[in-house]
């Protein structure tokens, strides 16, 4: 049974906020799905089609080619294209409701003159003023932040059609420790056929696995590589419905693993665990990032990786040689949904927070991934800048050590929904141990 389409009460009640949040003057907004991308040498293959976010999110329908327009003076309106008769043949393609989208061009010359804001993807031929689309976008973005009761249901169904996929890992890991082979494409394979089996259109992204050094890559594509006892292996994926995401990640073990590993892994779920429970209303993003910072040094630390205190690990750069990305952004509609900077903020350049998603205080309604992360990444930690850069801050023999034994790396990811009465976890259904 497919996901039911929004009610058309929702989808109004967004519009009536949109419009009040918008602050438009004497401006239209014209609003693009965008269209269907050709596969080259495909002939009449195109890629799979999906509305730009901003349309989708005011229609809950993926209509190319299709146009929302707004007039602050006249309301909402639809244009949508009219169908075939060879679409309807091919495609077995029905007529969306709304405007024909012909008549927009008369739309738009009863309104010439007025400045045009052109949010989703822009339409061929219609020049619109950039400054002003910038400016409205970033309160369009702002106000889709809070997620409605709606939004919030799809999220939940997302999360349960990719907990079972877990479940599967951890029974394909258990075989894998007693020798049979289980490589990073199996596991993927399982992982996404486990969505569909439970009712997900498709994985929200690529599906991430990484078997011991690979799981130090943050974005890696499997291989053939198998899971082999005393491996940690990294899985990053969650299901998609409806265009609305889950976005998952843990570390499993394959067998029993060393204690470099298992520290490694308990110094991560316990920043995750503290990071979590910061996550309240008002709360800034960025404290809650340099937290997971501090948590995670002050374990490398105990690991004796680093030589000085977690805040001077944090503070001098030391300590993103092995957490070198944001703590999370915000999920929903797509897997980072709205995710940037409160409106007019400009870029942090606190010590220690590096290539950072978000840049706001939590409010009530965000949904936001919360994935700390350490990791043995070669490239950084082999890199001799940085090893002259930090020389007394880096136990180097160790950690050179811990890169010839693959030790990887450790990453484990919750979608946490703010609430006035604290964080819920929306992925809690998902085992966080080794």
């Amino acid at each position: 049974m497919s996901t039911p389409r929004f009610d058309q009460s929702i989808l109004t009640a967004r519009r009536e906020r949109m419009a009040r949040s918008l602050d438009l003057k004497d401006e239209i907004v014209l609003i693009g799905a965008g269209e269907p991308v050709g596969i080259p040498g495909g002939q009449d293959q195109t890629y799979p089609f999906l509305a730009h976010s901003e349309y989708f999110y005011l229609t809950d329908e993926e209509t190319e080619g299709g146009v929302v327009a707004f007039d602050p003076k006249s309301g909402w309106t639809d244009f949508v294209p009219v169908v075939t008769q060879s679409q309807k043949v091919w495609e077995g393609r029905e007529q969306s409701p709304g405007t024909p989208l012909p008549e927009l061009a008369a739309w738009l010359a009863a309104r010439r003159g007025r400045p045009i804001v052109m949010l989703g993807t822009p339409l061929p031929g219609i020049r619109h003023d950039a400054k002003r689309t910038e400016e409205v976008r970033e309160a369009f973005t702002h106000a889709r932040r809070p997620k409605d009761a709606a939004e919030i249901a799809r999220m939940r169904a997302a999360a349960a059609a990719t907990a079972p996929a877990y479940a599967r890992v951890r029974e394909l890991l258990a075989r894998a420790a007693a020798g049979e082979c289980v490589s990073e494409r199996v596991l993927k394979a399982e992982i996404e056929c486990q969505f569909g089996r439970h009712r997900a259109d498709r994985p929200a992204y690529g599906t991430i696995v990484g078997v011991a050094s690979n799981a130090a890559v943050l974005h890696f594509d499997p291989t053939e590589r198998p899971a082999k006892s005393g491996d940690l292996v990294l899985i990053d994926a969650g299901a998609e419905l409806r265009r609305y995401a889950a976005d998952v990640t843990r570390t499993f073990a394959c067998g029993p693993v060393d204690n470099a590993r298992a520290e490694l892994h308990a110094l991560v779920r316990k920043a995750l665990v503290n990071a979590t429970a910061r996550c309240v209303v008002g709360a800034e993003w960025i404290d809650v990032h340099v937290g997971a910072a501090l948590d995670m040094a002050e374990g490398l630390v105990g690991m004796g990786v680093l030589k000085i205190s977690a805040a001077d690990a944090v503070e001098s750069g030391a300590m993103g040689l092995f957490f070198p990305h944001g703590l999370g952004h915000l999920i929903g509609l797509g897997v980072r949904d709205a995710t940037g900077r409160m409106p007019g903020r400009k870029p942090s350049t606190r010590p220690g927070v590096v290539t950072i998603r978000c840049d706001f205080p939590l409010a009530e309604g965000y949904t936001i991934t919360v994935e700390p992360g350490c990791y043995f990444i070669a490239p950084l930690l082999q890199d001799q800048s940085n090893r002259d850069k930090h020389k007394d801050r880096v136990n180097w023999p160790l950690v050179d050590r811990l890169l010839a034994a693959g030790i990887g790396g450790v990453r484990i990811e919750d979608n946490i929904l703010i609430t006035a009465a604290g964080p819920e976890n929306l992925t809690a259904a998902i085992p966080h141990e080794l």
